[in-house]
């Protein structure tokens, strides 16, 4: 049977440099983040809606599997969303998505599903509405949509530099959604790349959800948002004057905070292993002895994020090959490099 409605997004997954660790609420953010969008890694998704008249209907499909266990995730989302828009009541829903990066890669599969998710469902509805889709308000729906079920995902709708959350002196920004960052970035800073070392693929113990939920009563927390906040102004304006050592302390700094709370708000907190502190240790030494332009930040698990600008490139891989790989589980990386945000798929011609 022919859908109603059909559209395809390609959205990819980013890395926050000032973490958003602490939520309140409907998701929105106990303090603001910054995240470096990416290019390679990225989710795409297709929904198909069926118009009916019995109530609303989730099919999901990842990498073309019936998956009950993400499928009943993607149910629960969409069914939060009745409110928000009522008509998916009215379809029943037939969602298929892929990655382009494995599962446990220790990229944010959840900002880029969920982000992909959203731009479908916006799609629709903004095809109901007869509203043009590709505005402002287009994409700033979507980021609020998608950030009702993760709030990374939020920032994934917009390409390279991204915000969550208000900050002083930048009106456009929101708790609501994420808002693309206005500033003139130094040329340093304007096309990076994140190679990603992959020292475990092994299940985390503590989730994201739950290392939210642990904010809630760790007695650092109020401290924690008061830094977050000032590390956010400084790395902006590091970056607005091409000061890269500023920057890479301040990454770091965020990285490592991060990894603190987790392990002062449980038993299961230590994520990092024996081979992520190896290579934190290394990626220090060899910028200080060389100079490079590089440093690192982590999500909540033990691989490691290597950022370093495009003009660092050869070097950097270089150095990846000959020193890091060895601390990798299977030797295993991801080359990946900033991107420009989502991407509307047409619909392949018969």
């Amino acid at each position: 049977m022919k859908p109603d409605f059909e559209t395809t997004w390609k959205s990819p997954s980013n890395i926050a440099l000032v973490k958003y660790w602490g939520k309140h609420g409907a998701q929105l953010p106990n303090n603001a983040s910054l995240s470096l969008t990416l290019k390679n890694a990225h989710t795409i998704t297709t929904l198909k809606a069926y118009r009916l008249h019995s109530g609303l209907q989730v099919k999901y499909l990842f990498e073309e599997e019936h998956r009950p266990d993400f499928e009943a995730k993607v149910k629960r989302y969409i069914e939060t969303l009745r409110n928000e828009m009522p008509f998916i009541d009215e379809y029943a829903l037939e969602i298929q998505s892929r990655n382009s990066f494995p599962h446990s890669a220790g990229i944010a599969s959840s900002a880029s599903s969920m982000s992909a998710l959203a731009l479908c469902l916006v799609s629709l509805e903004y095809a109901l509405q007869r509203n043009p889709t590709h505005t402002p308000a287009f994409f700033n729906r979507a980021s609020f949509i998608a950030r009702l079920g993760s709030g990374s995902a939020s920032r994934s709708v917009f390409g390279q530099w991204a915000t969550w959350g208000k900050i002083d002196g930048l009106p456009q920004t929101s708790d609501i959604y994420a808002s693309p960052l206005r500033v003139k970035n130094a040329p340093l800073f304007q096309q990076m790349r994140d190679a990603v070392l992959l020292v475990s693929s092994s299940p985390k113990k503590v989730s994201s959800s739950m290392g939210h939920s642990l904010m809630n009563v760790h007695p650092f927390a109020s401290a924690r948002y008061r830094q977050a906040n000032e590390n956010l102004q400084a790395l902006m304006f590091s970056m607005q004057v091409g000061d890269f050592e500023t920057f890479a302390s301040i990454v770091e700094n965020e990285a490592l905070t991060l990894h603190s709370l987790l392990m002062t708000s449980s038993d299961d907190g230590l994520l990092l292993k024996p081979g992520s502190l190896q290579l934190l240790e290394e990626i220090r030494q060899f910028r200080e002895q060389t100079g490079a332009r590089v440093c690192f930040t982590l999500d909540a698990g033990p691989n490691i994020h290597l950022l370093y600008p495009e003009s660092e490139k050869e070097i950097v891989h270089g150095f990846i090959r000959d020193s890091l790989l060895g601390h990798c589980e299977n030797q295993q990386w991801i080359d990946d490099e900033m991107g420009i945000g989502p991407e509307q798929i047409e619909p392949k011609r018969k």
